[in-house]
């Protein structure tokens, strides 16, 4: 099932687009530069609709005034977009005012919508990017002219004029779709390192819970002894008293199926908490172990020294079996080779491999496309899987390549070994039989 933190229904859809307090901080920049401008060609003796241009610039202004005394609030996008409709339009109609595109400024029309691509969905901006075109359109058919201080009416000649309409309506397709485009990137792989750091707190929370486990097993060790040692005095005493017998019994049995529990608890809160190393394809086992009942036979074939037993290694390396058993047809294989300084590990699986086309793109964040346009059935998945194996393992000091082998998909990881080597001792041997 898809992760709710990151699916379209989740929250992470209803998020805040961008603050009422940087839409506002926006707009008093944007009037500080139309006042400035009015100040400038007053000055140059241009002359212009100064009356409708003030009216403007103060609607901009009582605007701002308003929201500043409202209430602390969350912004929609429905409200953004409303805030920035009206950014477009105010600036589309001081543009029309001041000589359309004569005026020097009319670029700057285009930052509404520039800031709703980097906050809004792709059908919002659109929207607003077609009314900004329209708008712009308008200011230039019907703008009205300016005047030197001579009263010469400052105009472009219609090719200029042509060019400059041009420019605009390109500079509104392509900033917006930059800017989306971008913003998408960064949200995702903001999005995607989130749940790595959440896939490795898991990890880690599971490793110390073994530590609690390992560590209740031992102190209940003794009182279930206790128990045992007097239930089974108790059942000798009581002969004369078959039913009281058969409770002792069943108590001194319970107390004995107890001790075995926590053994095997034990066992495994020890390999948790103490084993930070193991041999490779120990390693390796523990990586694959949830996915060798899932239909395609996994092989390993690695032998090699003594490694890591890191918590993010192994996530990574289950990772990328996972994603490998996924697609196979029948059996994925894991190798590995040890040479002058370097280890790797190869995953190799026989399904249909990888798209040529998104090679170079295996390990970005949310790529769900299908290897090959098949997927075992059942699966679901956002893409995640194998970024978060990358970053895990880059961080390890490993390399990563993906490639096809003809059939299937290739994964090879490669250490240097001075960054995965275990440090040379003997590893622990089982817990001590503390347990009666």
């Amino acid at each position: 099932m898809p992760d709710p933190i990151f699916s379209p229904a989740g929250p992470a859809a209803q998020a805040e687009p961008i603050r009422m307090r940087t839409l506002v901080l926006l707009r008093w920049f944007a009037i500080a530069g139309q006042m400035a401008a009015v100040v400038v060609a007053y000055w140059m003796g241009i002359g212009f609709a100064m009356t409708p241009v003030l009216a403007l610039i103060a609607a901009a202004i009582a605007m701002n005034l308003w929201e500043g005394l409202m209430p602390p609030r969350r912004t929609s996008a429905r409200l953004a977009v409303v805030h920035l409709s009206f950014d477009v339009v105010q600036i589309s109609a001081l543009m029309a005012l001041t000589g359309g595109l004569v005026n020097p400024f009319a670029l700057l029309v285009l930052a509404p919508v520039t800031v709703a691509a980097t906050s809004l969905d792709s059908r919002q901006t659109v929207a607003l990017g077609t009314a900004t075109m329209v708008l712009i359109s308008l200011a230039s058919l019907f703008g009205l002219p300016l005047h030197d201080s001579q009263g010469r009416e400052l105009v472009l000649s219609p090719i200029l004029a042509l060019g400059h309409w041009t420019a605009l309506m390109i500079g509104v397709v392509f900033f917006a779709g930059y800017a989306h485009r971008v913003t998408g990137e960064l949200q995702a792989t903001s999005n995607a390192l989130f749940a790595t750091q959440m896939a490795l707190a898991r990890e880690q929370r599971l490793q110390h819970l073994g530590g609690v486990v390992a560590a209740a097993a031992h102190e209940m060790g003794t009182p279930l002894a206790t128990i045992k040692l007097i239930a089974a005095e108790l059942a000798d005493e009581l002969d004369d008293r078959p039913d009281l017998q058969a409770d002792a019994v069943a108590l001194r049995d319970s107390a004995v199926r107890c001790g075995e529990i926590l053994r095997s608890m034990g066992r495994a809160g020890k390999d948790d908490l103490h084993l930070r190393s193991a041999p490779l394809r120990a390693v390796l086992e523990d990586a694959a172990e949830p996915h060798a009942g899932r239909g395609p036979a996994v092989e390993i074939r690695a032998e090699g020294p003594e490694i890591l037993r890191d918590p993010a290694i192994i996530h990574a390396l289950r990772n990328l079996i996972q994603n490998a058993v996924d697609f196979a047809a029948s059996r994925v294989i894991i190798e590995s080779q040890l040479g002058n300084g370097w280890l790797a590990v190869t995953i190799r699986d026989d399904g249909p491999g990888y798209p040529p086309a998104l090679l170079a793109r295996i390990g970005d964040p949310y790529l769900t496309s299908k290897r090959g346009g098949a997927q075992r059935e059942g699966y679901e998945g956002m893409g995640l899987g194998l970024f978060i194996a990358k970053t895990l393992l880059e961080r390890s000091g490993a390399r990563l390549g993906f490639d096809n082998g003809g059939p299937g998909a290739v994964v090879t990881v490669r250490w240097p070994l001075d960054r995965i080597l275990a440090d040379a001792r003997a590893p622990l041997g089982n817990n001590p039989n503390w347990l009666p």
